[in-house]
């Protein structure tokens, strides 16, 4: 968890509407669920990732519209899309900075 968000995962506030939106999906992985398989999903993913300029953002931060039930392997292929990231989610869904290159 990045420290810019690390108070915000802990709220009470995010806990219930991570919990509300699992159930409204009925717990399973949206992105399992396109391909056809039922898979239980595990991590609450922001579609469009929380920043320290957004997270205040209830609109990006808590709207249903920005949130995907994901199994833990959608959900470390979602980051892995993300190219050039300084970090990456290991299997258990915690985020890890990449070992970067040493400088030029």
């Amino acid at each position: 968890m990045r420290d810019f968000a690390e108070r915000f995962y802990k709220s009470k506030a995010w806990r219930k509407n991570r919990t509300a939106y699992a159930d409204s999906v009925n717990g399973l992985c949206e992105d399992c669920l396109a391909l056809g398989e039922l898979t239980p999903g595990e991590i609450v993913h922001h579609v469009i990732e929380l920043t320290p300029e957004n997270i205040n953002d209830p609109q990006i931060s808590m709207a249903w519209s920005n949130l995907r039930l994901l199994c833990r392997s959608h959900h470390k292929e979602r980051h892995r899309k993300h190219s050039g990231r300084r970090y990456y989610t290991d299997d258990f869904g915690r985020i890890i900075l990449r070992d970067l290159p040493p400088p030029i």
